[in-house]
This record gives structure tokens, sequence and C-alpha cells, in this order.
């Protein structure tokens, strides 16, 4: 008894002094003085936390929240990704998207759905019915149409919803797909190539130099348009029709799982995490809902989680998203016992090696696997440590309100948890 004692005494003391070295740090920093953060950090598979600093309190979580749109595709998706849904009516296929982003997609593998349509002899036609969500989610800077890492959600993405424009030793530009070279106009008076909001009209200015560009400008896109260069690219007519599917369809699987997840994740790619949860609300056979497939996963899959999540989009571009870290740790753990260490740490970006954490934790072997999550005052790294000592943690370190430089805060982020990897 008395040895049980001295055990559980010795764990209560290295839970508090993680507690009391990582307030001590974070008071004393001269860098996070004038900001609010919080801090959770937890054994994996142990439900106590080994130290917490406001770990309670509601944070913007920015781009962590891609990570509570993994967990919801983990548990509605299987190993590949439904691509197409589509009901063969006589001589006639009519086609619906499932909100899977990877058809013609420049940076994902090639998808079977391509293969599919190209395929067919039959009269193609196109609903859009089911399709609930607006082009943008809530608490978006919508006046950020032109930038790269906002293109807009729809039921059947094509080329990533993105035109890509890549420069010539000439200072012009080429476009990807060339459907767009006629839609661009020369104008001296724009930097870089800008859209017309409403119309996909590309102004851009000649380069100088022989630096070759390359730039990504969402597309405006609607129904028409996507038939329009879907059925450019197969060289056969697609045909809108807007009506109900309410029977039993049949699917077209695209691309493996994991090869979303991880590009999403390497990259923090706002359109895969946003097409994600239109993926989850199919597989659910729910209208191709942003909102009614939150709400489910919530309902179903995270009830259980320490404070309820304030969850708008699947990106985390929108400022109503509020999480705290005690429950970003929690999904972390949901998250790591869904699935097996050595495929997780190849999806999440690893310290010094991948995706957004390529210059940051450089030591070696890699010991933080964890999601960033930035935007204007905001920074927030969640994921998994590894010590020195070999224990896995699971942790969150979230910073909003700052007026300092945001890679200052990124720097101070990275010695305190370096310092917590040496000592624990």
């Amino acid at each position: 008894m008395r040895t049980l004692l001295f055990f559980i005494s010795i764990v209560a003391l290295s839970g508090c002094s993680a507690s009391h070295y990582l307030k001590r740090e974070i008071d004393r920093s001269a860098v996070l003085s004038q900001q609010h953060t919080g801090v959770s950090i937890a054994r994996v598979g142990d439900r106590t936390s080994l130290a917490s600093y406001q770990d309670n309190k509601y944070f913007v979580p920015a781009s962590n929240t891609k990570l509570f749109s993994f967990y919801a595709g983990l548990s509605a998706l299987g190993d590949s990704i439904p691509g197409l849904e589509y009901l063969e009516w006589g001589e006639l296929l009519i086609i619906r998207g499932t909100g899977d982003p990877s058809l013609l997609h420049p940076d994902l593998p090639h998808s079977k759905v391509f293969d599919f349509l190209k395929g067919r002899k039959d009269q193609i036609f196109f609903t859009p019915f089911h399709f609930e969500n607006k082009r943008f989610g809530p608490g978006w800077a919508w006046s950020d149409y032109n930038d790269y890492y906002q293109p807009e959600v729809t039921a059947m993405p094509i080329y990533g919803n993105i035109a890509r424009f890549r420069s010539t030793p000439t200072g012009q530009y080429r476009a990807n797909p060339r459907f767009w070279q006629k839609a661009m106009v020369p104008d001296t008076t724009v930097s870089g190539i800008e859209r017309e909001e409403l119309q996909n009209v590309f102004h851009y200015s000649r380069l100088s130099g022989s630096q070759v560009v390359t730039r990504d400008v969402p597309v405006h896109m609607t129904d028409q348009v996507m038939l329009q260069l879907l059925s450019d690219t197969l060289k056969k007519e697609i045909k809108l029709i807007n009506i109900p599917l309410e029977i039993e369809l049949q699917t077209v699987n695209s691309i493996p799982s994991d090869s979303l997840y991880a590009r999403m994740m390497q990259v923090s790619d706002n359109m895969l995490a946003e097409q994600l949860m239109l993926l989850y609300a199919t597989a659910n056979k729910l209208p191709l809902s942003t909102d009614k497939a939150i709400a489910h996963a919530i309902k179903h899959h995270l009830a259980d989680l320490p404070d309820k999540p304030v969850w708008k989009d699947g990106s985390g571009l929108s400022r109503y998203n509020l999480f705290t870290p005690r429950t970003m740790v929690a999904l972390l753990q949901k998250i790591y016992a869904k699935v097996p260490q050595e495929r997780l740490f190849q999806i999440l970006p690893a310290g010094g090696k991948t995706g957004t954490l390529k210059n940051l934790f450089k030591e070696e072997p890699p010991f933080i696997f964890a999601k960033t999550g930035s935007l204007s005052n905001v920074y927030n790294l969640s994921g998994y440590l590894i010590t020195k000592k070999g224990k896995i943690l699971a942790f969150s370190f979230m910073n909003n309100n700052f007026t300092k430089p945001t890679a200052d805060v990124r720097k101070e982020v990275e010695r305190i948890l370096t310092s917590v990897r040496n000592k624990y």
C-alpha cells in the first residue's frame, strides 16, 4: 500500500511540476505577455492532464479546425473517397456530386470519376438539387475571393475550383486548364492577377525578369461554369437538370482517402477541408450542407468532448469557430485511438521535415507531428509530441489576440514545447 501511495504521489507531483513549469514559462515570456494563451498537454491514452494553462478558455482555432474535419472524415469514410453518385435511366445518366474535390485537381491523384465519365456513351445530366451551401462559409472574409486559399465550395469541384497560371519567359501567363486562356485581359493597373468578383475575367500585368511564377486564382464556380469546364475537358456535352434523386444511387469511388487527408494537413488546404465536410454529409445521406454535417458529427461522434465546440466551417477560415485547448487534446486522443501511429504521423506535418512544420522543430529524429493554425493575430499548434523518454503526448498550444509578429509567437511556442520534450 505504501508503495502504491508513493507511486501515486510521484505521478501527481510530476503533473503539478509540468503545469508549474508551463505557467512559469508563459507568465515570464515577454512575447506572450499581452495576448491570450491556452495550453493543454496529456499522455495519449490517458484522460488525466499532464499540464495545463487556461485550457478551459475558448480560442479561435484557425486551421486547427481541420483536425475536426479530419476526424469527421475518419468516422464516415472508408479507404476511398466516394467521387460521384449516379442513376442510370434508360439511355440517360444522371449524376450528382458528393463534395469530392479530386476531379482533375492539379495536386491530387488521378480520379477514377474522370475515367467513368469519359467512357460513358449515354447522354449525361448533372443535378445540383441537394447542394445547400453558399459559395463561402460564415465568418469568412468575402473580399478574399481572389486569394488562392479561398476557393468556392461546390457540390462537384473541378480542377480544384481554381485556375493555375504559370509565367513564361516573355512575362505572359499560361493558364491551366487552357479553357481560361481566353479570359485573360492585360491590365497595367493591377498587381499580379486579379479576377473580377462575379465573373471569370482575369486581369493581369506582365512580369519582368525570368523567374517562373505560379499563381492559383479561385474561379467563380457556378453550375454552368463547372459544366462548361467538364464538357470541354471530356469533349462531350453534359447538361444541367435540377431535380431531386430520392432513390438508391450507385457510387463511383475516386482516390484513396489518405491522399486527401495528407494534402489537406501538410499544406493546410482549405478547399479540401471544406469539401471533406460535404463528403461526410454524403456518407451520412445528408444534403450537401456544412451546417448539417457539423451538427451530425457533434451529435454522433463528438458528444463526449470536455467543452462543446463552436464549429462553423471545415477549414478554420471562419472566426466564428471557438474551441478550448482541452477539447483539442480530447479530439487528438480520439484520433490517435482510431488511426495507427505510423499512418497518422505520415498524414500530419512533421517538425523539420514536411508541410507547415518544415522550418520548425528541426531536431533529429522529428518529435512533433502537428497541425498549425494561423490567421491575423492567431497562431495555434495542436498535435503529438514525443519526449526524450519516449512518451507520446497530445498537446494544444493556442494563441489569440497578439499584436507582435507571428514569427515571434511561433518561435516562442517552439521554445516552450522543445523544453517540454527535453524535461518530460
